[in-house]
């Protein structure tokens, strides 16, 4: 285990910038209640730790009066993004013994953000170029966020100057029952945008009313039902204990566009003449879950028999789904489904198992969140999530579509980014990369990676 490399060297808060008018008045903030209530998206994620994202840039250091500025500018910025983002300065609290808010009153919204800087002592470009992740390090260069325990702040965020080699890491931390993926890339987004534009004025202005969701007849029941689940002795949350990352290995791959094309191609000659194409997405899941499962079913690995199911958990993103009429594009907060794919273990290893799970991947997604009301069963989510066993269950989380390496802060485009949090023992995580490329972030137990690695690049490459 690696001694820590981190030095703390300030902590402070920053809070939202204070808007004003054109006649120098302060001017209200018209984009968030003084508490928003949560949805049923929002509190089915009570028991996860936050999301924890990292952005490691190539930066000139040359210390000093060079890093003050550094760090007044990222405070700066962040100040001015808060103010169309106040909720993030806020608090989660329980106004009922299952009805959760977002506090943004102005009590809540103080002492603001906690920003923490520090120094590391290691090298940040190895990290930024290593395929095999050295998991303690990422985990040194994100803020800590404490959410087992409501009132509990929002976000956090850490920015980290490498003590040799110039390099400046930027971590976010975000408690999940507020935002999923595609909203904590709205807002970094913004962040990036104003601080490396000093203006806002292209990106859309986020909306936090969750009334069009809260208006469906299982909605609120169901938000009930979550907060009693997960939370049955709030203000004390019962978060889930995350894996052992010294049990883990985890690994970064990219696809390039033409990767990703011939395995499409591949898995639509194989496929059955009615099967539709499939998407980039459905054909790297399919690449994904073959793997896994051969890996386990390695020599060293006989836990399950070609009769035994295999299942493939993936959200759904909702927003554009949802009836009577979708979400507005610039909705902040958690709007996605879980999906699962079913398969047996003895398809997932066969030759066609590509064409396989695609098609198993493809109709869950139809199934699921395309011919039918997204929430229509949503009083059934937690038992049927329930009851897939853990074993045979691989997890994916983030999507293809999150085009991470576009935040620039000023510095030019992020040579690493990772997701560092992993919820699960066995978890894929994808975003977007340069030139249509897609980067897959893979954890695994130790003994399963190796036999994973190699069918993962077979299949690749073939």
């Amino acid at each position: 285990m690696n001694v820590r490399r981190l030095q703390v060297m300030d902590v402070s808060h920053v809070q939202p910038a204070e808007q004003k008018t054109t006649n120098n008045e302060p001017a209200r903030d018209h984009h968030a209640a003084a508490a928003i209530k949560l949805s049923p998206f929002d509190t089915m994620f009570l028991g996860l730790p936050p999301i924890q994202r990292l952005f490691i840039y190539h930066h000139h250091r040359a210390g000093g009066e060079e890093d003050l500025a550094l760090a007044r500018r990222l405070r700066d910025s962040l100040a001015t993004t808060l103010a169309h983002f106040t909720p993030l300065a806020g608090k989660l609290t329980a106004c009922s013994d299952s009805d959760l808010v977002i506090d943004c009153s102005p009590e809540a919204v103080r002492p603001g953000v906690r920003f923490v800087e520090a120094e590391y002592s290691g090298d940040m470009r190895r990290l930024a170029r290593d395929v095999e992740h050295d998991t303690e390090a990422f985990l040194q260069l994100v803020p800590e966020l404490d959410v087992r325990r409501l009132p509990a702040p929002v976000l956090a965020v850490q920015v980290t100057r490498s003590a040799g080699a110039g390099a400046v890491a930027v971590g976010v931390s975000i408690h999940h029952a507020v935002a999923d993926g595609k909203s904590l890339w709205q807002f970094m987004r913004a962040w990036a945008a104003t601080s490396r534009d000093g203006s806002q004025a292209l990106l859309p202005t986020p909306t936090f009313d969750r009334a069009d969701i809260l208006r469906h007849p299982k909605a609120q029941p169901a938000a009930h039902q979550f907060a009693r689940l997960l939370a049955p002795d709030m203000p004390t949350m019962s978060t889930l204990p995350e894996p052992d990352w010294t049990r883990q290995s985890r690994r970064t791959y990219l696809l390039p566009a033409d990767q990703i094309q011939s395995l499409k191609r591949r898995i639509s000659q194989a496929a059955a003449e009615n099967q539709p194409p499939p998407t980039t997405f459905v054909a790297i899941a399919s690449a994904l879950w073959t793997s896994i499962a051969r890996a386990g079913k390695s020599p060293d690995n006989q836990d399950a028999t070609d009769e035994d199911d295999a299942y493939f958990l993936f959200p759904a993103d909702c927003r554009r789904r949802l009836r009577p009429q979708p979400l507005d594009p610039a909705f902040f907060g958690n709007c996605v489904k879980f999906c699962y794919a079913r398969a047996t273990t003895g398809d997932l290893c066969r030759d066609d198992a590509l064409a396989r799970a695609a098609a198993a991947v493809g109709r869950a997604i139809r199934e699921q969140v395309e011919e039918e009301d997204p929430l229509g069963d949503i009083d059934r989510w937690a038992e049927t999530i329930q009851g897939i066993p853990r074993e045979r269950l691989a997890q994916q989380g983030s999507s293809h579509r999150f085009m991470a390496y576009e935040v620039d802060f000023g510095w030019g485009e992020p040579s690493r980014v990772e997701i560092v949090s992993v919820f699960a023992e066995t978890m894929v995580m994808l975003v977007g990369a340069r030139d249509g490329a897609v980067q897959v972030s893979v954890a695994l137990p130790r003994d399963r990676m190796d036999g994973f690695h190699a069918t993962f690049v077979s299949q690749l490459s073939a």
